[in-house]
C-alpha cells in the first residue's frame, strides 16, 4: 500500500520502540518524515532502517527535547519550511520514570516524567494543531497507555501523565473535529520496547527476563506485544482510512486491560 504518497509525518520518539516501528511502517507506504528524538544516535539508527525499508524516503531528523516548548515549536517550523504541510502527527514521545509507591515517589522525578509526558505532547499538539487548522485537515495520534486508562502500581507520575493524554486527546477532539482533524490515542500494554526493558530491569535486575514471564502470564494473550503490532495501528489510524476515528483511545494490550 501507498497510503502516505505525497503526505508529510512527524514522528516523535522516532530514536526506538514505538516511534521506530510506527517510521519504518509509514516509510514504507511512501510518506516524507520528519524524526524527532533527543537521542542522535537513535535518530540515525532509524534513519539507516529507513532507507533499507523506503530508500527513496525524504526524511528530516531534528533532535530535540518535547519537554521544551521552543524545541517543539522549532521542529513544526522546520517541517512546514521544508514541506510546506503536515498531514499526520505520532505524538509519541514519552519516559517511564522511576518506580516507588506514591508517598515515596521523588518530586523532582514526578515533574520529570510530568514534563515529557504531559507537557510534551501538549506542545506538540499547540503547534501542529495551528498548521492543521490552517490547512483544513490532519491527523493526529498520542501515545497514552493501559496506564492512561486504569491504575498503574508504583508508577504514580507515569500513570498520571497519561491519564492526562487521554484527556487532553478527547477534549482536542471535539474541539478540532470541525476543521477536519481527527485526534486519537494508542495505549499500549506491555510492548517489547526499551522502555518495558528498563522497567523490567528495575523489577527484577539481572532477572528481569524472568520477571518478564511472570509479568505476561495475567495476559489473555500470555506474551509482549511486539513494536510493529503497534507500528501497524498506528500507520492505520494515520491514514485517511480512519479519518472518522475521532477522540477514541484504543488499547492494544492483548485484552489485559479488559480482564478485570
Amino acid at each position: 500500500m501507498n497510503r502516505f504518497e505525497g503526505k508529510v509525518i512527524i514522528v516523535t520518539g522516532a530514536g526506538s520502540g514505538l516511534g521506530q516501528a510506527a517510521t519504518l511502517q509509514i516509510a514504507k507506504e511512501g510518506a516524507k518524515l520528519v524524526l524527532v528524538d533527543l537521542n542522535q544516535a537513535g535518530l540515525d539508527e532509524t534513519k539507516k532502517k529507513v532507507q533499507e525499508v523506503a530508500p527513496n524516503a525524504e526524511t528530516l531528523l531534528v533532535t530535540a527535547n518535547v519537554a521544551t516548548e521552543s524545541e517543539v515549536e522549532n521542529f513544526v517550523n522546520q517541517t512546514v519550511e521544508k514541506f510546506g504541510k503536515i498531514d499526520g502527527f505520532f505524538n509519541n514521545a514519552g519516559i517511564e520514570g522511576k518506580q516507588n509507591l506514591t508517598g515515596d515517589y521523588g518530586i523532582e522525578e514526578f515533574h520529570k516524567v510530568i514534563s515529557v509526558n504531559l507537557n510534551g505532547v501538549f506542545y506538540g499538539m499547540k503547534y501542529v494543531l495551528k498548521v492543521m487548522k490552517e490547512q483544513g485537515y490532519g491527523s493526529i495520534v498520542n501515545t497514552a497507555s493501559v496506564g492512561g486508562i486504569r491504575g498503574v502500581g508504583n508508577q504514580s507520575g507515569y500513570a498520571a501523565s497519561k491519564h492526562g493524554v487521554v484527556g487532553l486527546t478527547r477534549n482536542s477532539a471535539i474541539e478540532y473535529g470541525q476543521y477536519g482533524i481527527s485526534i486519537k490515542a494508542i495505549a499500549p500494554g506491555a510492548i517489547m520496547t526499551p522502555m518495558v526493558e528498563g522497567s523490567l530491569r528495575q523489577m527484577g535486575g539481572d532477572n528481569w527476563e524472568e520477571v518478564g514471564k511472570e509479568f505476561v502470564k495475567p495476559n489473555p494473550m500470555r506474551r509482549f506485544g511486539k513494536p510493529e503490532e503497534v507500528g501497524y495501528l498506528v500507520a492505520f489510524l494515520l491514514s485517511n482510512e480512519a479519518d472518522f476515528i475521532n477522540a477514541a483511545v484504543i488499547p492494544i494490550d492483548g485484552g489485559q486491560s479488559y480482564k478485570y
